[in-house]
């Protein structure tokens, strides 16, 4: 059975940093897309970033150049290091983890992910 358990949120000052994390068990993280959500406002979660079997990464427009995605396949864990934290960043984080197969980038977009995590609660002051 897979799960997934997030951890590492927090809170910080706007401009700090966070490394959230996810831990799976039951699932090979090396060989597997990934990725991290947020609720957004009026709409389904927001695809943060996702990462592919072969650590090919892609980002949301609004977090690009202040978050990276990385993997650690011996843990079984995947991370999102967040610099220069906004307030607009808080939020309930999740990682999700694909059970398709198919193309990362498009499960990404479509948000078909097969197992997801409980979130980590992100927040930033001003």
């Amino acid at each position: 059975q897979v799960q997934l358990v997030e951890s590492g949120g927090g809170s910080v000052q706007a401009g700090g940093s966070l490394r959230p994390s996810c831990s799976a068990s039951g699932y090979a993280v090396g060989n597997n897309c990934m990725a991290w959500f947020r609720p957004a406002p009026g709409k389904e979660r927001e695809g943060v970033g996702s990462i592919d079997s072969d650590g090919t990464t892609s980002y949301a427009v609004s977090v690009k150049g202040r978050f990276t995605i990385s993997k650690d396949n011996a843990k079984s864990t995947l991370y999102l290091q967040m610099d220069s934290l906004k307030p607009e960043d808080t939020a309930m984080y999740y990682c999700a983890a694909d059970s398709s197969g198919g193309d990362c980038y498009y499960v990404f977009l479509t948000r078909q992910f097969g197992y997801w995590g409980q979130g980590t609660q992100v927040s930033v002051s001003s």
